[in-house]
């Protein structure tokens, strides 16, 4: 009887998963250690994933950069090139970066999101019901759509469909002429016979296509490369907290750099980085995507050391507990290896925690049979 559900042709029939011809899947690549976590020396915890370098159109380093995922949120600043041209006169700074954010819920990100559209057209809104993704205290807020990380650029899509003639019913669908016109975007990068493996419904409800790593920094590196042509560079670099929030990887990128970086982060474990850099007068992208998902600690000591060696200062993330993080020679290229290991992954002011401080060797020397005392 099962079988006869609509939609059940559709639905996986192993829990074991199936092989689709053409289509990797995370067992079928090799995933690149990024980042270990040892204590007193032995690595607790490796954290694999890919990183991939781009400049003027082609890839320049890739550690695992084959890796075939979706882009999720991390493509946002690209998708919102079909509005630039429409949203520009109509809307304020706080506005455009919004349209481009994945926010953390806060108030001035509702208030953001919100002022997009007349009341009146809020209904039309498609996000999820959700709750602010960064919570102090006590959780007593029910959830709304305006909670949802990505209601500035669901709001800004509407407004942009209207300011176009285009129908607002069915935005989130993969047959509307926006993802029409984000397909056309992608392949003045990517080439025009480009077409995706697969289309899959974000968790926002709208299209999210596959590309591999190394595609995803060719796109990143365009944006440089294009910064001048639109407002979505100047938008994330002149409001970074409405891109994140407070204590975002994302944003403290932003803020760090001084307007040289575009930084976006996306769903399970995505980071793009989009760089100004006299190294690479064509524009650099570079994006990580980590193996098991969304860990914006671990990506945060991987962007550390990627941007330590063009000449950024990020500072670490919250220390380890009883732990140091040690990064992999693989994930930059071989020229910038010695301005990797010049990069610390802890602070002067991070104790040692992870051992004692006295010749522990001794005393169990002294435990064997026969040892003595210390």
């Amino acid at each position: 009887m099962s079988d006869q559900r609509p939609g059940t042709d559709k639905y996986p029939r192993s829990p074991l998963g199936e092989h689709q011809a053409g289509i990797p899947t995370g067992r079928d690549v090799e995933w690149q250690p990024l980042v270990d976590y040892r204590r007193n020396d032995v690595s607790e915890t490796t954290l694999h994933g890919a990183v991939a370098w781009a400049h003027g159109g082609r890839i320049v380093h890739s550690f695992g950069g084959n890796v075939l995922c979706y882009g999720r949120s991390m493509m946002k600043p690209l998708m919102m090139k079909a509005f630039t041209g429409a949203l520009d006169p109509v809307t304020n700074w706080e506005q455009k970066a919004i349209a481009v954010a994945s926010h953390n819920g806060d108030t001035e990100h509702v208030a953001a999101a919100q002022s997009l559209l007349q009341p009146s057209e809020w209904g039309l809104m498609q996000t999820p019901l959700d709750v602010p993704l960064v919570q102090f205290g006590r959780q007593v807020r029910r959830p709304r759509r305006w909670y949802h990380t990505c209601s500035g650029e669901h709001a800004a899509i509407l407004r942009g469909c209207q300011l176009l003639g285009w129908e607002r019913v069915g935005y989130t669908l993969p047959s509307h002429p926006f993802f029409a016109a984000y397909l056309q975007r992608l392949r003045q990068v990517l080439g025009a016979d480009w077409s995706p493996l697969r289309t899959a419904r974000d968790g926002c409800g709208l299209p999210t296509v596959s590309n591999t790593v190394s595609e995803l920094a060719m796109l990143f590196s365009d944006l440089a490369l294009r910064r001048s042509e639109d407002w979505v560079w100047e938008a994330m670099q002149r409001h970074p907290d409405l891109v994140g929030g407070f204590n975002r990887l994302d944003s403290t990128i932003l803020k760090a750099c001084g307007g040289a970086v575009l930084a976006k982060e996306g769903a399970d474990g995505l980071l793009g980085l989009s760089i100004v850099h006299h190294d690479f007068p064509k524009g650099l992208g570079i994006v990580v995507k980590l193996a098991h998902g969304w860990n914006p600690r671990a990506t945060w000591y991987v962007a550390r050391g990627l941007l330590g060696t063009l000449g950024f200062t990020l500072r670490n993330p919250y220390p380890l507990h009883r732990q140091k993080a040690f990064l992999v020679p693989g994930v930059v290229p071989p020229d910038r290896l010695e301005a990797l290991a010049a990069v610390p992954t802890w602070d002067d002011w991070d104790p040692d925690r992870d051992r004692w401080y006295f010749e522990l060797e001794r005393y169990v020397a002294a435990m064997r049979p026969g040892g003595g005392q210390p």
